[in-house]
């Protein structure tokens, strides 16, 4: 009986796969976790697991930025409703890529892979590695950023923080100028080096050389404080994500 964890998005889907693999005797549920955050917190911890069931969107982000924080040492299976993270699902350490919504037919594929790759893992438990190194080479060293009619060349240490604003994402350099950024929040997140920026919350991605302190907010929370010239009162790291903060504030 194979040991596994479910990532998923939607509560909806989240039951859907549960019930898929408890009606399958090759199958354990060990957790099932709904974030990129929550599933950094839990595999911080050692786990012991054989499959990973990951739905590459995510309520705070992708399933592939989990492998960035966390070392899994497992087969991961990832799921989806678009094909357009087919290329990097396979090149990660996925070893089946599922279109939803899944069935029996789909996992029984899934377990047949798993047997077939089983010695793989056990021989190379520590495979995520690769899954970092694959994510680093495909960090920004430098972005496109507009300012009115003109596409200015930035380098990404240059920028304090990201913000997006009714859906247009915005870039803050040291001296607080603003600029309209080339990507979403969620594709910078993937692009940007994890060492230096962290998604705070859906608003802010910001820059570990320009946070100046944080404290406790709301008791659960935490307000973060930059060194620019721009007040930002919205700089608050949800209880969730706190933890992983406090990780990535101190290098570990």
């Amino acid at each position: 009986m194979l040991k596994t964890v479910i990532i998923e998005n939607t509560k909806q889907d989240d039951n859907k796969v549960s019930w898929l693999l408890n009606n399958s005797k090759e199958f354990r549920i060990e957790a099932i976790l709904g974030s990129v955050s929550q599933s950094i917190d839990y595999f911080s911890e050692t786990r012991e697991q054989d499959i990973i069931f990951a739905d590459v969107e995510l309520q705070d982000g992708k399933a592939f930025e989990i492998f960035t924080m966390a070392i899994i040492n497992s087969a991961v299976v990832f799921t989806t409703t678009y094909q357009k993270c087919l290329v990097d699902a396979m090149d990660l350490s996925g070893i089946k890529y599922l279109l939803k919504p899944l069935n029996k037919l789909s996992l029984d594929k899934s377990l047949i892979m798993h047997d077939v790759m089983a010695d793989h893992f056990l021989m190379n438990r520590h495979s995520s590695y690769k899954v970092i190194e694959y994510l680093n080479e495909k960090k920004k060293r430098r972005m496109i950023v507009r300012k009115g009619n003109e596409n200015i060349l930035m380098k990404p240490e240059d920028i304090a923080f990201f913000s997006s604003e009714n859906k247009t994402v915005y870039a803050f350099d040291t001296a607080g100028k603003k600029y309209v950024a080339d990507k979403n929040l969620c594709e910078l997140e993937q692009q940007l080096d994890p060492d230096v920026f962290f998604r705070i919350n859906r608003q802010h991605i910001v820059n570990v050389n320009f946070v100046k302190s944080y404290r406790s907010f709301e008791k659960v929370k935490l307000q973060v404080e930059l060194k620019t010239p721009v007040i930002c009162n919205q700089m608050i790291v949800s209880k969730e994500t706190a933890p992983s903060f406090r990780r990535w504030i101190m290098g570990e």
